[in-house]
């Protein structure tokens, strides 16, 4: 149930867009060798790439385990390629010694709501704790993941508010108006939230995050063990415009999902009636771990202030998804970050980060 001190407390705030400005990124430095089970090797260099380049537009705060050295991953994140050839923003890199289970902060980290105007009085940014269960309790252990908001809050001083049900981040997209964008497979999951019906979630998501539109797709990706997140299949790029994947070989796993949600997309009209522009990215080829189909989409790109940061995998659909983000992210640099061995992980670009914008 609601509570409706937490309902009257967050009337008049709202969930921002990605692209709305950031006061920081969160990203949480890999340490769980089973995430990336034979290829946990490379892992730290491809994260102080994509650290390098987040911290290239705006500041970046690293949660670090016990037992990790801030001056060897400094080290790493120095030798890593920027989007500027200059060296990496180390200035701009704060590390929080935080621990976790694993690093897919998008999912355990806080979702910051802002109030849409702000009074005096009145707090002007709230973080929301929702119950992290590891996916529908598939790992374990999950507990230091779920304290993550908490911890960040006494550690910055944001207030923090506990809707009391599961819900991850990678499983909801906002347009920073009204809209949400999620599926059917991931929050209407019986693992999730069991005793909740279709119409309760909805008015979870409505209370807590400002939203009034809820905009339901269908399944997820092959190789997708979240059951199916939004943030693999199709994101706001603009309050009226929605990319989503589409998969152009008939045969593949993927094929007859992506056209499923795609049809959906385009019979979804806004608040006032209209339709979403509807823009499409490829698909890269099929990845596979022993025979196991892993989730590469380039729908797992993450947004910053002035920039793009996209996955790429090592093909010739790399250039026609950076191409097509150029185009509608006109005034951000695209930047690509070799996701091949990340997705190893079940995850990419988008997973690994979660950002706190800027309050008003």
């Amino acid at each position: 149930m609601i509570s409706p001190t937490d309902k009257a407390r967050l009337k008049g705030y709202r969930m921002p867009a990605e692209w709305a400005p950031h006061a920081a990124t969160y990203i949480v430095w890999p340490h769980n060798v089973d995430t990336w089970p034979g290829k946990f090797e490379p892992i730290p260099q491809v994260f102080a790439q994509m650290a390098a380049a987040i911290a290239h537009f705006e500041p970046l705060r690293i949660l670090l385990a016990d037992h990790l050295r801030a001056e060897e991953i400094a080290a790493l994140i120095v030798d890593a390629p920027t989007p500027s050839g200059a060296p990496a923003r180390l200035e701009r890199i704060e590390f929080v010694p935080i621990n976790t289970n694993d690093s897919w902060i998008r999912d355990h980290g806080p979702i910051f709501v802002n109030r849409l105007t702000a009074p005096l009085e009145e707090t002007a940014q709230i973080a929301l704790d929702w119950n992290f269960n590891s996916w529908g309790e598939k790992y374990g252990p999950y507990d230091l993941d779920d304290r993550v908001p908490r911890r960040l809050g006494e550690r910055y001083g944001f207030e923090v508010i506990e809707p009391g049900i599961v819900l991850e981040g990678g499983s909801i997209e906002v347009n920073g108006e009204g809209a949400l964008l999620t599926t059917r497979s991931c929050l209407l999951n019986r693992n999730r939230n069991p005793q909740l019906a279709e119409e309760e979630i909805e008015e979870y998501l409505k209370a807590y995050l400002g939203v009034t539109q809820i905009l339901w797709l269908g399944d997820g990706i092959a190789g997708d063990d979240t059951d199916g997140h939004v943030d693999d299949l199709a994101r706001f790029v603009a309050p009226d415009t929605i990319v989503t994947v589409v998969e152009r070989d008939p045969r593949d796993a993927n094929y007859r999902v992506l056209q499923d949600n795609l049809a959906r997309l385009r019979a979804m009209r806004d608040a006032g009636g209209e339709p979403f522009r509807i823009e499409t990215l490829p698909m890269p080829p099929a990845l596979y771990y022993e025979k196991t189909r892993l989730p590469a989409s380039y729908a797992n790109f993450y947004i910053v202030n002035g920039g793009v940061i996209m996955p790429s995998f090592d093909c010739v659909e790399d250039q026609v998804a950076a191409s097509t983000l150029a185009r509608l992210f006109p005034n951000r640099q695209v930047v690509a970050i070799p996701s091949t061995d990340l997705v190893w992980g079940l995850g990419a670009i988008h997973c690994l980060t979660q950002q706190h914008p800027q309050a008003p």
